[in-house]
């Protein structure tokens, strides 16, 4: 079974709901012209995201919504069911008193499904999911989700996998941040950015270097290839609050190939087409058979190392 599949990277607007969902609608409009059945835009592009990091409780409130009840999603279901396709878009999500970094997919026959981010750390009053995500699809096959640094810890992954996933959606606002690891990327120019349509050559080096798509690919084509799945990575691009995101938009399939990527300095749209034939023996998936659960205890005690998603996120303590 093949599968029309599309991913998309975008600069959306802190806050700016209007903008960006019309940026959304626009791509699902290009996506349908090219027969597209699956559409993925990046974490919290609805809402925006870098410049929720200061926000008090209170402006959190005001640009979260309820999850499906909210206006953002009724405009992605409608266009899901326009266009006959699924489609997964991230934002704030309100669920009575408590706030969640989330992704949303719609389906053309109105089912929705959502996933909490594991590792929130965007902001002390939006809370750490605790469900993996993992459902049958229209399009026939399992769907997993995982959010930006969920997809970092390898044990997210293999759990997403023994849940059936045959496609993790990876959306992301990444790439260009001030790391705590010394040799995992590293903060970009904004006047880069800023110079992109007159020198675009040196804001796409760095997007194309160790700060964008050299860290991805230490570690993003092996959670495909390792767990037996085709991956959508959707990123945010340009200048977030301070920081540049580096885009990379690419689809992977089950052996960690790239099937198709981007590195432009812009917002842009990748398709390609996932096979999912190749699935049932594929590396990963012959790996995951080999598994010997019964070793593996110990990925399940308590070391005493643990941080909370914030700590681990931001301490300089390497312990």
């Amino acid at each position: 079974m093949n599968i029309k599949t599309g991913t998309v990277q975008f600069n959306h607007k802190p806050g700016d709901k209007v903008y960006n969902l019309q940026v959304i609608a626009d791509y699902v409009k290009a996506a349908a012209s090219e027969s597209v059945k699956l559409l993925v835009f990046p974490e919290m592009c609805i809402s925006g995201y870098w410049h929720v990091i200061g926000m008090e409780r209170g402006a959190i409130a005001d640009l979260a919504e309820p999850v499906p009840d909210g206006p953002s999603i009724a405009a992605l279901k409608k266009l899901s069911a326009t266009y006959d396709m699924v489609i997964g878009a991230g934002l704030i999500e309100s669920a009575a008193d408590t706030f969640y970094n989330s992704y949303v997919v719609v389906e053309p026959d109105g089912a929705w499904h959502v996933h909490r981010k594991l590792h929130a750390f965007e902001n002390a009053h939006i809370s750490s999911g605790n469900t993996f995500t993992v459902f049958d699809s229209s399009l026939g096959c399992r769907l997993g989700i995982l959010i930006c640094w969920d997809n970092n810890l390898v044990e997210n992954a293999r759990i997403t996998a023994l849940m059936g996933a045959d496609i993790l959606l990876a959306p992301h606002q990444t790439g260009g941040t001030a790391s705590k690891s010394p040799h995992a990327m590293g903060v970009i120019d904004p006047a880069l950015w800023a110079a992109r349509m007159s020198n675009p050559e040196a804001i796409e080096a760095e997007f194309m270097g160790d700060k964008g798509r050299g860290w991805l690919m230490r570690w993003l084509p092996a959670r495909a290839h390792d767990n037996g799945m085709f991956v959508v990575f959707s990123n945010g691009v340009g200048e977030d609050s301070g920081e540049v995101r580096t885009g990379n938009a690419m689809l992977i399939d089950c052996y960690g190939r790239i099937i198709n990527e981007t590195w432009r300095a812009r917002d842009e749209m990748v398709t390609g087409t996932l096979d999912l034939s190749l699935l049932d023996r594929c590396t990963g998936r012959r790996w995951i058979r080999g598994r010997r659960p019964e070793l593996y205890g110990s990925l399940s005690v308590v070391t005493g190392q643990e941080l909370n998603a914030i700590e681990a996120r931001f301490s300089d303590d390497p312990t």
